[in-house]
């Protein structure tokens, strides 16, 4: 069974060159251009790990994690930030609101890939 990856991000090309990435390591990517969309995808696709930048139009990364943890069928997704918010301010409000862990861009492919390794293996523990 494919692991679902959902990875919410505005930038097309930065959207595309990661499903692409996330696709080549054998997960099911699936993209989301903006908030709104990826929680609706979130709904409906159930993923395993969701990826997501914070500033984006519409709703922002923050609010899209705290509409995951209300849910009770996405509340346990594991959830990494990709952002340019380098600032600890962010990362702290990021992490303090459940995200998994925070990754800054640009990212190099080992180290997300390692990252969304380490959280399915997590969540394969806890299950």
């Amino acid at each position: 069974m494919d692991r679902k990856v959902l990875v919410i991000e505005d930038a097309t090309d930065t959207l595309t060159s990661l499903l692409d990435l996330i696709e080549s390591q054998g997960f099911q990517a699936i993209g989301a251009k903006n908030g709104l969309i990826g929680l609706q995808l979130a709904n409906e696709q159930l993923p395993d790990l969701i990826i997501s930048d914070i500033n984006m139009p519409e709703m922002n990364g923050y609010e899209v994690l705290e509409a995951l943890r209300q849910n009770t069928k996405t509340a346990r997704i594991p959830f990494i930030f990709l952002s340019g918010e380098e600032s600890n301010a962010s990362r702290r409000l990021g992490l303090e609101l459940g995200a998994a862990d925070y990754l800054t861009k640009p990212v190099i492919n080992k180290q997300l890939m390692d990252a969304i390794a380490v959280q399915l293996q997590k969540q394969c523990i806890s299950h």
